[in-house]
């Protein structure tokens, strides 16, 4: 198992981590799955667009619109309803097919971490797995 540190500047931002993970693939994976599992409640994960900065602000501006960062009915005494409940919409774990030794994802996608409540120290939890290939 492996980790990525993430480190935020921002209270809501998302970090593309899709360098750090393909850093860690080992030499000798050509073919598996990459597991990346956020251990935090007020983060998560995504994979989505990374050409275009303006799609990682649009998404955040509609989360933020979904969910406000305060409502009269929030309970929650730290007062970051909003963020536990943006993670739980997000998810905090995704499964990447590794080929060629490399994540293997779409001409545009990237990997994020979804920060919440932040700025803070992260980390993400990284497993590979290998595919074993059977011959008939």
């Amino acid at each position: 198992m492996a980790e990525v540190a993430v480190y935020s500047n921002r209270d809501c931002e998302l970090i593309d981590i899709t360098g750090k993970i393909n850093a860690l693939i080992p030499e000798d994976l050509e073919c598996g799955i990459c597991h990346i599992f956020c251990q935090h409640t007020t983060a998560g994960l995504t994979i989505n667009e990374n050409a275009d900065p303006d799609v990682r602000h649009d998404l955040l501006k509609k989360l933020d619109a979904l969910i406000p960062k305060n409502e009269s009915y929030y309970r929650h005494g730290e007062g970051n309803s909003a963020a536990h409940l943006k993670s739980s919409l997000m998810g905090v774990s995704l499964a990447v097919p590794v080929r060629n030794g490399r994540l293997h994802l779409g001409t545009w996608q990237g990997v994020y971490f979804c920060e919440f409540d932040g700025p803070r120290s992260r980390q993400v939890e990284v497993v590979f797995q290998t595919a074993e290939s059977r011959r008939k």
